[in-house]
Formats: C-alpha cells, sequence, structure tokens
C-alpha cells in the first residue's frame, strides 16, 4: 500500500447528553474545564483511545491492523517481537545497531506495517529508546488536539443511592450506600485535526486504506463505547479539507475558520444538536483545496 499524497485538516463535531466524556483524575473525575472560561474539554488522548477501540472491533487484529497502545498487554512484548524478526535480543540493540546500519529502518518498519495506531499516530517505543535507536520515537502523521465545547458548560453533581450493601459489617451498620457522579447536561465539542502526508512519505506509510478507516473509526468511536458515565455520546459531523498537495495549499487555521458553529436564535442552553447551526463557507475555499461533510 502507498502512503497518502495529500494533506488533510479536519473537524470533528461531537456531543454529550447527561454524561462525562473525559473526567479529570486530577479533580475527583469530574468532566474537564477550562477554569477560566468555563469551557469543558476532552483530551486528544481520549479520542485516540476510542479510535483504537473502534480499529480493534473491526478488524480484530488482522494482520496489519494490530494495536500496539492496548490495555493489558505491555509495549515491550510488541517490541521483543520486532526484534525477534531482526534477529536481535533486546539487550543487545545498542551492539547491533554498530554492525548494522539499517537497523532503524528495519525496526521501524516492522511496527509501523503491523501496528495500525502507530502507522497513524506514531508511538514512543521504549525497547528501542533504551537501545539507543532513532527508531524509539515515530512522529504519526495524523494529530488530535485538545477538543473544546462550543458554550461554557456546568457539570452537575447528581447523588446516587444503592441498597446492596458490600460486607456484613457494613450491613450492621447502614441500610443504604451514597455515591456520586458528575454529569454535563449537554454539549457540543469541537475537535481540530492534521494528517500530514510528508510524515506518512517519511516515516509510517500510513496510506489512502488506513486513511479511509480513520474516518470510518472517527464516525463511530462512541457506537460501541456506550457506559452510564459516558451518557449519549455521538459524532454529528466530520468536516475534511483535502489538499491537492503533499504540503498543502493554504494554512490550516484558515481553513478551520470556514466552520462556524452557532447557537440558534433563541436558544439559551442548549440541550441539543438541533439548537445550533452549523456552516462552511465554501465560497471562501482556498484555491486546491476541497471539503467534504460527513455525518
Amino acid at each position: 500500500m502507498e502512503p497518502i499524497k495529500n494533506r488533510y485538516e479536519f473537524v470533528i463535531l461531537f456531543d454529550v447528553e447527561n454524561g462525562n466524556p473525559n473526567g479529570d483524575p486530577d479533580a475527583g473525575n469530574m468532566p474537564r474545564i477550562d477554569p477560566e472560561s468555563g469551557y469543558g474539554l476532552v483530551t486528544d488522548v481520549c479520542l485516540k483511545r476510542k479510535i483504537r477501540n473502534y480499529v480493534e472491533l473491526a478488524k480484530e487484529d488482522i494482520a496489519g491492523y494490530r494495536i500496539y497502545v492496548k490495555d493489558g498487554v505491555p509495549l515491550n512484548r510488541s517490541d521483543k517481537e520486532a526484534c525477534a524478526y531482526v534477529g536481535v535480543e533486546p539487550e543487545k540493540l545498542k551492539e547491533a545497531k554498530k554492525k548494522e546500519e539499517n537497523l532503524d529502518e528495519k525496526l521501524r518498519d516492522f511496527m509501523c506495517q503491523n501496528f495500525y495506531d502507530i502507522r497513524t499516530f506514531g508511538a514512543v517505543m521504549t525497547t528501542f529508546v533504551k537501545g539507543a535507536l532513532n527508531c524509539g520515537q515515530v512522529r504519526g502523521p495524523v494529530q488530535l488536539g485538545f477538543s473544546r465545547s462550543i458554550d461554557p458548560v456546568l457539570p452537575q453533581e447528581v447523588t446516587i443511592t444503592r441498597t446492596v450493601i458490600t460486607t456484613e459489617a457494613d450491613a450492621e451498620k447502614k441500610g443504604t450506600e451514597m455515591g456520586r457522579k458528575y454529569i454535563v447536561p449537554y454539549a457540543l465539542y469541537r475537535c481540530e485535526g492534521y494528517i500530514s502526508a510528508n510524515l506518512a512519505r517519511k516515516a509510517t506509510g500510513f496510506s489512502e486504506e488506513d486513511l479511509s478507516l480513520l474516518w470510518e473509526a472517527i464516525l463511530n468511536m462512541f457506537e460501541h463505547d456506550r457506559s452510564a458515565a459516558r451518557g449519549k455520546m455521538a459524532v454529528r459531523e466530520l468536516i475534511v479539507f483535502r489538499h491537492d498537495s503533499e504540503l498543502g495549499n493554504a494554512p490550516a487555521h484558515k481553513l478551520f475558520d470556514l466552520i462556524r458553529v452557532e447557537k440558534k436564535a433563541g436558544v439559551a442552553a442548549p440541550r441539543g444538536y438541533a439548537d445550533y447551526t452549523v456552516t462552511v463557507d465554501e465560497t471562501h475555499l482556498p484555491q486546491g483545496v476541497t471539503c467534504r461533510r460527513m455525518a
């Protein structure tokens, strides 16, 4: 598969209803917010996890589509597979590098060919870093920024109860246990992303087939990630800008500025996607850039 030849920028619009889209462990797992403005935040790592989970679910470890950053699987276990492929023990990488100039490229190519998320997002592979190899850090062509809500959010703390008691000792002292959870009644979030064809060609080999799978994973990343804590989450729209060259035909910020998300007249507190209007000013698209809207 050949690497992609075009640069892309994209915007994901997703929302949450009565849920916690991304808890902050430093704040008792309450929804992440910008304390100065009150806007809600969702980290890039959170969305990448959901994309990885969808790819793993859709491909089920098909060759070339395995996931490197995976729950319960030590990273060096996968690193050892690459070492076995080139016939070098992990502890002897430094010595092997002195004898074989192309060792870095062989290890990097093995990992990129076998693991979709390395091909897409890049990775830090500590086994190779400790071996003083340049391939220990691979920059991926696909990068996401933090998501930010369109309007400020007001997280609510909801008290919950349960009648089941955990231990006999507790049963003698109380009849009901109390707990709490945080929710955002409703919020629409905007995430901006970038895809470098130059890095795809030079580093990971991210292909057109990989790109199609990425769009599919983004559109469906919440469909198989349901939980009571996250409420109802959905990707409402994916807006993609495609350049007709590898290095691009316009700055990313000028393309992002063409997208406007605004509350409809008379809406004070949005409680659904229908409370917003999303427009893309395609009349001012720079030459050599096209726009595609997916939902």
